[in-house]
């Protein structure tokens, strides 16, 4: 199962997305789920380096299938679009392949 933790400020503002595990919908190389996921999480890397002027890093280990991306400083309209964008289509994923596949969490920082 892939599990996805969403964080965001106190203010409501994004901090950080972790991605980790493989979904397990079918074997390696052939899991649609898993690549779904994968294509939305790199292409939400990918946009933000491009389209906008935002800083972040990233953390990448293929062979567990974890990835995350962290924001130091309040993300621009467009990033905040970008990453709003990244989670509906996580979702649409979700409602269409359920519990077994995907988890995700929404997780407050009260530190930020």
């Amino acid at each position: 199962m892939t599990t996805i933790t969403i964080t965001k400020s106190s203010t409501d503002k994004y901090k950080k997305i972790e991605c980790s595990g493989h979904a397990g919908y079918a074997d390696s190389g052939e899991d649609i789920v898993c690549s779904a996921i994968s294509i939305l999480t790199l292409n939400l890397a990918n946009s933000i380096e491009e389209l906008t002027k935002d800083d972040f890093s990233c953390d990448i280990d293929e062979d567990n299938g974890y990835f995350s991306i962290s924001f130091d400083d309040e993300l621009s309209k467009e990033a905040d679009l970008l990453v709003r964008s990244f989670e509906l289509g996580i979702d649409g994923i979700f409602r269409q392949y359920g519990k077994k596949f995907l988890n995700i969490k929404f997780r407050r920082d009260k530190s930020c």
